[in-house]
């Protein structure tokens, strides 16, 4: 008896962790992870987020509401690592590992650096998980309006080290000083 109820057990646990692994195949196949790195004699930065596309969706202001908290990105909360202190928009930033959030608006963007972890980024409510109170670094930077629309949403490093993103026609950059 004890035998048929371990092996049952045993087949109920490959069978969900099988399932887990096919859900988490099919959300990643439509927003795939991406991995933007910066490496710079001793300093290594580093954005982890997964890239969702427009998809024929209007984006700002309906997919990504204005004025209220984005996991910046689908799936996981996006992540920002920095090997060594470092300033962003002229505010410092500590070395470290942090989850990056956004509050997107017309005009302006507020980017912000939380040092919690999040699994997900959002609950099954669909509420961001974020922890107002553990934000390390809030900076607001304007928007610019790109000239065509960009399809899938990118952080990237650029030029003399600013760190961007942009998704549709909005696109926000932030210099950082190493």
């Amino acid at each position: 008896m004890i035998k048929k109820i371990a092996i049952t057990l045993a087949v109920i646990f490959v069978l969900l962790f099988g399932a887990f692994q096919l859900l988490t195949y099919q959300t990643k196949k439509a927003s795939p992870e991406q991995l933007e790195k910066y490496m710079n004699d001793d300093i290594v930065l580093e954005v982890v987020y997964c890239s969702p596309s427009k998809k024929g969706r209007t984006v700002m202001d309906s997919l990504v509401p204005f004025g209220e908290v984005w996991r910046t990105g689908a799936n996981e909360a996006t992540t920002f690592t920095a090997s060594k202190d470092i300033t962003i928009s002229g505010q410092p930033l500590p070395a470290g590992t942090y989850t990056l959030w956004t509050i997107p608006n017309q005009k302006e963007w507020e980017v912000i650096f939380n040092s919690g972890e999040y699994g997900w980024g959002v609950n099954w409510s669909q509420e961001v998980s974020r922890d107002a109170s553990i934000d390390v670094l809030n900076i607001t930077t304007p928007v610019m309006q790109l000239p065509v629309n960009q399809e899938r949403f990118t952080i990237q490093f650029e030029g003399d080290v600013n760190l961007t993103m942009a998704w549709e026609n909005t696109k926000i950059s932030m210099p950082i000083s190493l």
